[in-house]
């Protein structure tokens, strides 16, 4: 998942039992101590509470505490403290040493930005994730992360042929098969599309060896349903599951279950025991995991429809009812096949 760091940057860290052993955590004794109590705020789901201690902690080691710096990020996004998130941002820039971390870290800042934009409906948060893609890029031109992102920003910011130059160069930097440039060729196609509140991009694998890319399903709805075997709201919403994929047999819609177990064959196990007969994938490292990451999962059972131009509709937390919806978007899905096909 190398190109997936758009989607991958802002996503949880690991959480170390001793700050001295985190790498780039602080090194001032107050610092320490302020830091462990931020980790045991999170470990008692304080995550407020955490936020503020990880800034006081990273204000104590003289703003040079990198593992304070990337907590702050990840819980300011999550909880919408924008202030702390590009304050962390704007010190990992500060200290960046050598091409390669400035330009990450004027990238890292840069997805913060356009994060802020989209969550405040603002352009001057775009314009400023702008600014800071341009500084990445001049410190590594083929950076494809950073020429992605710029890409989007310019067309949210509607400057569609800027965007579209963005686009044609990642194209041309990365593997065919690489869903980062699956995506900026829907972008190039449609620039509409960057403006809208696109799934994640991905592509996996399933557990009977199919290959499923999100942008190769143009044309399909998509239910992506987050599970596990040890989850019981998920079991009592597996018949559920299953009779929606037999009531949409036939109809351009995937169902697609992404297993959270930790134990592969237990889940494998599992699957073939309750037949489980649509796509399954498994073995994703639980809500660590790329996918789960991708999508923001922190709870399950949760699910998320995807439209046929690839668009997030809903999430739903629980087994709440989206027959309805699903109805609506395959219906959709069905006049826009009749529409593409060829005339006799």
């Amino acid at each position: 998942m190398r190109h997936c760091g758009m989607l991958l940057l802002l996503a949880g860290v690991r959480i170390f039992s001793l700050a001295q052993n985190d790498p780039g955590g602080p090194t001032n004794e107050k610092a320490r101590k302020t830091y462990q109590q931020a980790v045991q705020d999170l470990e008692h789901r304080m995550t407020a509470a955490a936020l503020d201690d990880f800034k006081k902690a990273d204000k104590q080691d003289d703003r040079k505490c990198l593992a304070c710096q990337k907590k702050m990020i990840e819980y300011g996004v999550q909880l919408g403290d924008w202030k702390a998130a590009e304050t962390a941002g704007e010190e990992m820039v500060a200290e960046a040493q050598g091409t390669k971390d400035t330009a990450m870290a004027h990238y890292q800042l840069g997805v913060i930005c356009m994060k802020e934009g989209l969550t405040r409906h603002k352009d001057e948060p775009f314009e400023r994730a702008h600014q800071e893609m341009t500084a990445a890029l001049a410190a590594i031109a083929n950076f494809p992360d950073a020429l992605f992102v710029d890409g989007r920003v310019l067309a949210l910011l509607k400057q569609d042929d800027a965007a579209k130059a963005r686009f044609e160069q990642v194209v041309k930097m990365i593997p065919a098969d690489d869903p980062m440039r699956q995506r900026a060729l829907r972008y190039l196609s449609e620039p509409e599309l960057a403006r809208a509140r696109m799934a994640p991009g991905f592509s996996i694998t399933t557990m009977d060896g199919q290959r499923i890319s999100m942008d190769e399903l143009k044309g399909k709805v998509v239910l992506l349903d987050f599970w596990a075997t040890w989850c019981e709201p998920c079991r009592e919403a597996l018949p559920h599951i299953r009779e929606i994929t037999k009531k949409f047999q036939g109809q351009p819609l995937l169902v697609l279950s992404v297993n959270l177990d930790d134990d592969e064959q237990k889940w494998k196990d599992f699957v073939v025991k309750n037949e489980m007969t649509w796509a399954q994938y498994g073995g994703d490292g639980g809500f660590k995991g790329p996918m789960a990451t991708l999508f923001g999962v922190h709870a399950i059972p949760q699910t998320f429809t995807i439209d046929a131009d690839g668009v997030l509709q809903d999430q739903h937390i629980g087994d709440a009812s989206i027959e309805g919806k699903l109805k609506k978007l395959v219906s959709q899905a069905r006049e826009l096949q009749v529409a593409q096909s060829p005339k006799p």
